[in-house]
């Protein structure tokens, strides 16, 4: 099954935080390029900055356990079919 949804739902998820958390580990990074609110361009990117600071870390937290909360019945019966 695939369902493709927009930068914009990865994103506001809290997706892209947690990916970009793994992989700053490594001195990568998926870089969103903005216009205002509109997403230009997404891209892999080769990063010098490691982490997040506390205040991003929390908005980051929160979204992923709303995200979480929203679909986990649906993440549940996806993986079991």
């Amino acid at each position: 099954m695939v369902n493709e949804k927009s930068w914009k739902e990865f994103k506001d998820s809290g997706l892209l935080w947690w990916i970009n958390m793994l992989l700053h580990t490594f001195g990568w990074a998926i870089v969103f390029e903005m216009q205002g609110e509109e997403i230009k361009r997404v891209f892999p990117a080769r990063v010098k900055f490691r982490g997040f600071g506390e205040e991003e870390n929390t908005k980051g937290y929160q979204e992923i356990s709303q995200y979480l909360a929203d679909n986990a019945p649906f993440l549940k019966q996806e993986a079991d079919e």
